[in-house]
């Protein structure tokens, strides 16, 4: 049997593979901070994939397709910092408690990650001090440096069009916790362009039980807070991504004074 020393040997990361994080524009003089935890469908080639195609992968259970790039351009339109994370939910999901069977899911949408199965506490230690902590570090880092800054904090996501075999029929939903100043004020002005559907607490409701950036980070620091949800089917190219950060960012400006 292989020592632990050889087993954690081969569990590291190559020099040409990305950060567990990546920070943009960290001096954006908007009171908002902008996070995605879902940014990224890479795995650390130590994982082999995590045992699942490219296709699987690419699909919405190992990351929020397009939501990357719509913080990216809201960081631009807003000048914003955005802290986005660097791997794939599968690897460890950045908005799930440590304590969550999610966290590192065993299945998910009914697809069983193999290199998921039967983790020892030893790799999901390794997991969770190489992906998790690095990133949430980094937020932490970039809030405590703005603690006499007044800040807005907004998560970015993505969900499905269909959800086992039920429509959703929101083009866009903003979620919050306890809190919902923010989400809101967003909501309110959201719904006033016609055409398209916004939901309130839809299609996810945040749960601290289940959910981590938003009270962790947000609620958790008093600061208004809420997540932004946009459904991929409308941010698959270049036109929607242009389109739907438009839309958010003329939001927040027409209510950033209220926050």
């Amino acid at each position: 049997m292989r020592n632990v020393v050889e087993h954690f040997a081969e569990l590291l990361l190559a020099d040409d593979e990305p950060p567990a994080f990546e920070i943009v524009n960290a001096s954006g003089a908007s009171k908002l901070v902008l996070v995605c935890d879902h940014a990224s469908k890479c795995v650390p080639r130590c994982l082999d994939s995590l045992g699942l195609t490219s296709e699987q992968l690419d699909d919405h259970i190992g990351w929020d397709p397009g939501a990357a790039n719509v913080a990216r351009l809201l960081s631009k339109n807003l000048d914003a910092p955005l802290i986005l994370s660097g791997y794939s939910r599968l690897v460890i999901d950045c908005n799930r408690p440590l304590q969550s069977s999610q966290s590192i899911p065993a299945q998910s949408a009914g697809i069983l990650i193999p290199r998921n199965q039967n983790m020892t506490d030893e790799d999901r230690v390794w997991r969770v001090n190489h992906f998790f902590l690095p990133y949430h570090h980094a937020i932490d880092a970039l809030l405590a440096a703005r603690k006499n800054i007044e800040t807005v904090f907004l998560s970015i996501h993505s969900f499905t069009p269909i959800l086992n075999g039920a429509v959703r029929p929101w083009d866009i939903g903003v979620s919050y916790w306890r809190d919902n100043r923010l989400a809101k004020l967003l909501i309110d002005a959201l719904k006033k362009v016609d055409g398209f559907e916004v939901g309130d607490n839809e299609p996810y409701a945040i749960d601290a039980d289940y959910d981590y950036a938003v009270p962790v980070h947000g609620e958790g620091r008093g600061l208004p807070s809420a997540m932004i949800e946009i459904r991929q089917d409308g941010i698959r190219n270049a036109p929607g991504v242009e389109t739907w950060a438009s839309r958010i960012a003329d939001a927040y400006k027409e209510i950033e004074r209220l926050v």
